[in-house]
């Protein structure tokens, strides 16, 4: 690492180290939750017919507003959640990161507190940290779900201007119930908070999104999206959320000038047209999350309930060691830092074989 030390950085940065997961040439890498299969070759043809028709106008700044994105969004998640919703009622970003950027921009800053529920996204601190918005954090139970009765206490307390619940949650899988959701916005509301869902794994659920609590929180209650894990479209870095108009309102005070270029946008628009092919993969993964844990379970590991496209299993003593004897075997999983536990994403049925044979090893 560069030291960065002599430079006149802020305070409340110094000795704090950037999000990253590995990059590293291995045969199987399961530890950044992408999708592993690529977009379908009739969603490349699109995209690259999209590309030929823009590639000539590229010398003049993509919409503002990106009005018919959001459009198409409103029309998925529309049919995904059966919540009606409108282009008014969408923002997009790139990738979900720039939306809960823009959100704690808007809603958090100086003298304002957000409070998340750890072991949690870790970007989450982070963003704060950013934004100069202290963070709170109302620790997991022991099986990782919410403790709802400490939060609802703590909102009680401190009235953070933001609290985010990620649902299911990532590292670990678990989801968070809509009553729990609707518990947690009526103490917002009642605090002059925000409540964001952040919903980035949601196509692998079977839980019924937050979306459906938007009209009756109009005021609290914002659900944050992507399209890096579902749609195979992590390269492509598109985030969104959805909330009442006035959210989407708020965040163009803040958001920076053609944030989206016009191939961002196009090649969105591209995957949303062929959105029924892709979300095919789901069906794909999530059973191979049911062989994940099955295989798991028979190796004798512990492995949290899980309704995402990754599993959170353990227990170790010392989990890094662990994380380094499955990259011995060119296995690349992920250890997020909590004791005892690892992460690794569901992978295609022959790398999903390769991490299970790698995980009976290790466990010999």
């Amino acid at each position: 690492m560069v030291d960065i030390s002599h430079l006149p950085l802020r305070e409340e940065l110094r000795g704090q180290r950037a999000y990253g997961a590995p990059q590293l040439a291995v045969p199987v890498a399961l530890n950044t939750n992408e999708n592993p299969y690529p977009p379908s070759p009739a969603l490349v043809e699109t995209l690259l017919e999209e590309i030929r028709q823009l590639s000539s106008q590229l010398n003049r700044y993509p919409d503002r507003d990106a009005v018919q994105l959001r459009a198409d969004l409103a029309d998925y998640v529309t049919r995904q959640t059966g919540v009606e919703v409108t282009g008014e009622n969408v923002w997009a970003a790139n990738g979900s990161n720039e939306i809960l950027q823009q959100l704690l921009q808007a809603f958090g800053g100086p003298g304002r507190s957000v409070l998340g529920f750890q072991p949690s996204y870790s970007m989450h601190p982070i963003l704060a940290a950013g934004t100069h918005t202290e963070f709170l954090n109302v620790p997991r139970r022991a099986d990782f779900t919410v403790d709802i009765d400490s939060a609802l206490a703590t909102i009680a307390e401190h009235r953070p201007s933001v609290v985010f619940i990620t649902t299911p949650n990532n590292p670990t899988g678990t989801p968070t119930s809509l009553d729990e959701i609707e518990q947690l916005c009526q103490a917002a509301y009642a605090a002059n908070g925000i409540v964001i869902v952040d919903e980035a794994y949601a196509e692998f659920s079977a839980s019924p999104s937050a979306a459906t609590l938007i009209a009756k929180y109009p005021a609290t209650l914002v659900v944050s999206r992507t399209m890096s894990k579902a749609f195979d479209f992590a390269g492509v870095r598109l985030g969104y959320f959805v909330a009442a108009p006035a959210f989407v309102e708020a965040v163009q005070l803040v958001r920076l000038p053609y944030h989206l270029s016009v191939l961002t946008q196009a090649a969105a628009r591209a995957a949303l047209r062929h959105a029924d092919e892709t979300l095919a993969d789901v069906g794909k993964l999530i059973e191979g999350r049911h062989h994940v844990v099955a295989g798991l379970e028979k190796s004798g590991y512990t492995v949290m309930p899980s309704e995402a496209n990754f599993v959170f299993f353990g227990k170790f003593t010392e989990q890094h060691d662990v994380w380094q004897q499955f990259l011995d075997r060119g296995v690349l999983i992920r250890d997020v830092g909590v004791a005892g536990y690892l992460r690794a994403t569901i992978g295609t049925p022959e790398e999903n074989e390769a991490f299970l044979q790698a995980a009976r090893e290790v466990q010999r």
